[in-house]
C-alpha cells in the first residue's frame, strides 16, 4: 500500500468518526432539548394571605 492511500485512508476514517460524533451529539441535542413552557395564571387568582416577618 502506497503511503499517498495511506495518508488519504487516514483523513477518511477521521472525516467519518467525526461526522458520527456530530451526528451523534446533534440527535442527543435535538432529542432532549424541550422549549420552555410558560404556566398560564389561574383565572381567579387569590393573593396569599400576608403575615408579618416575626409570625412562626
Amino acid at each position: 500500500m502506497s503511503l499517498t492511500m495511506i495518508i488519504l485512508m487516514l483523513i477518511g476514517g477521521w472525516l467519518a468518526v467525526a461526522a458520527a460524533m456530530l451526528w451523534g451529539v446533534l440527535r442527543i441535542t435535538r432529542r432532549h432539548y424541550q422549549a420552555p413552557v410558560q404556566p398560564a395564571p389561574p383565572a381567579n387568582a387569590e393573593k396569599p394571605a400576608r403575615h408579618h416577618a416575626t409570625a412562626h
